[in-house]
Formats: C-alpha cells, structure tokens, sequence
C-alpha cells in the first residue's frame, strides 16, 4: 500500500474558531510532505488530531489505510508536536530510555539515534546543559527512536539559528534517503523548498493548494529586465504572445513568460523594438512568491 495518511473532510473548532476545515490531503509511502500555513493556519491542529492528541469534530483519517481510532499503526510513527519535554537534571541517555520505555523500543537503539543527531559524546550531560540547537535534536532523536517509518515533525527548526537550522534539515535529508515519509509543519519556505518533494497550502484551516513542489511552482520562466526607456519596454512587452505577465517596480520589469521563452528570445524582441536592454537576468521562482501569492 502505497498511502501512508489520509485526511477526508477533518474538521476541527474550538468554540466559533474553525481552526482546520474540511481538510483532504493524502501522503504516499516515500514522500516528504509540507504543511505550509501563516500562525493559525490550522497545521500543528491537523497534526494533533491525526497523532491522537486531540479529537477531531467531524471528517476521518486514516493511517496506512487503517481508521485513525486503530491504535496497531503508532509503532510505525515517530512523532514531534509542538515543544518537546524533557526532565533537565536527567542525561541525555536516561531521558531517552524512558522515551523508549514508552515506545516500547529497545534500549540499544539509543547509541544509534544519539550518533545521527551527532549527540553520542553528550550522552551523560544533563539535558538543561544542552543549547536550543542540541535540545532540538535530541527531540530528533526521541523521534528516531526504535527506526518508525515515519516521522511526523510540527516546526522541528523552530527557533533555531542558521547552523542549528542546516543540521535539522540534514537529519531530515539522511532518514527521507533511506526511503522514510516525513511529515513537515513549518513556515519556514526556504526550508521546506529544500526538502520537500510535495507541499499543501493551509489558510484559515483551509487547504489552498497541495501537490508536488516543482508543479506548485508552475513552467513560467521569470526575468527581470531594465531598459534605458522603461515605459517603451513596458509597452512593447503588454502586447507580446510570449510574455503571460508582468509587474514594474521602479526601473525594472519582472517578466512572466511562457515555459519555452529564453533569455536570448526576450533580448531579441527587445531588439527588434528598438530597445536595448541594461539589465536581463533569470530569476528562479521561489515557494516563497508562490505561497504569498496564494494566501493572499
């Protein structure tokens, strides 16, 4: 079965607030899957509900095919909701065997995980000695514990610095190589653009969009251009086939053009205009243009 979680029509409120609506995504086998969403877009709600944190109001899901009440699929999953909780005056390796005592997972298996979070020589520190970046992934490391197949995080980079930040995402990377799914909340776009293969848009605990990153992106070739005389450029490119759209911004244009248009073509209907062009550079569209432009 290639399924590993489905949602149809989970909806969640408290109170008059619908804090997930009617939400239907699926996540198959192998996939690292963002959820991406502005503060109180509903995600680490719908990530809850589906972990048996809380109860849903109405709608289902169902984890490797199996309704979401049925408890058998839990070994299987490794999750991080919200902030993590250790006890500070107990190592790193003591909190780590009462996790596993709780997954019922061996407790040789802690060598293992404390090495890929690159914590092994810290094992015998007491937990409140640890920086943000290392408490962080020790909770990783929580996550990992007994080898489940997937691995549900809400913000695993929340917080953190630029390097605590880079050393999440390589854990991420290494388990998505090994054939894991993940899970991912986050709104750090850059972020979730490195990882992920498939992304859902949340606002108002309404799903925008969803599908695979490169086809959220769309084909559209971006350049931003400048010319001596703006305004002829702009009205040469407002009546050209190849241009779908653009927006000016001072002295430049950023132009939106059909998948098959390359630099040269635009350089040359310049040229045939009578316009010589200052400035033309390729611009790669980013998850995070197109997010803003979906929420909006």
């Amino acid at each position: 079965m290639n399924k590993v979680l489905e949602l149809d029509q989970l909806t969640k409120h408290f109170g008059r607030i619908k804090a997930v609506n009617n939400l239907s995504i699926e996540v198959e086998k192998g996939q690292v899957y963002g959820i991406l969403g502005p503060n109180g877009s509903g995600k680490t709600t719908a990530l809850s509900v589906v972990m048996g944190v809380i109860r849903q109001n109405s709608g289902s899901f169902c984890w490797f095919g199996m309704p979401g009440g049925n408890n058998g699929h839990k070994k299987n999953i490794g999750s991080l909701i919200e902030v993590p909780h250790f006890y500070p005056y107990m190592s790193l390796a003591n909190n780590l065997k009462i996790v596993a005592h709780i997954k019922e997972a061996p407790h040789e298996d802690i060598d293992r995980v404390l090495r890929i979070t690159r914590l092994y020589e810290r094992r015998n520190s007491p937990y409140r000695t640890l920086s943000l970046g290392m408490k962080q992934r020790l909770a990783l490391a929580s996550v990992l514990l007994g080898d489940p197949e997937v691995m549900v995080l809400d913000e695993p980079t929340n917080g953190l610095d630029p390097e605590g930040i880079a050393e999440v995402r390589t854990i991420i990377q290494q388990e998505a190589g090994k054939g894991k799914t993940v899970i991912l909340a986050s709104h750090i776009l850059a972020e979730v653009e490195k990882v992920c293969t498939h992304v859902a848009v949340l606002k108002n605990g309404e799903l925008l969009a969803s599908g695979k990153v490169d086809e959220l992106l769309g084909t559209d070739r971006l350049f931003l251009v400048s010319a001596a005389d703006i305004e002829k450029l702009e009205r040469a490119v407002a009546g050209a086939e190849m241009v779908r759209s653009f927006t000016r911004k001072e002295d430049e244009l950023l132009i939106s053009c059909t998948a098959s248009v390359s630099s040269a073509d635009l350089n040359r209907f310049a040229f045939e205009h009578g316009i010589a062009l200052s400035k033309l550079v390729s611009v790669k569209k980013s998850l995070e243009s197109q997010f803003l432009e979906l929420v909006r």
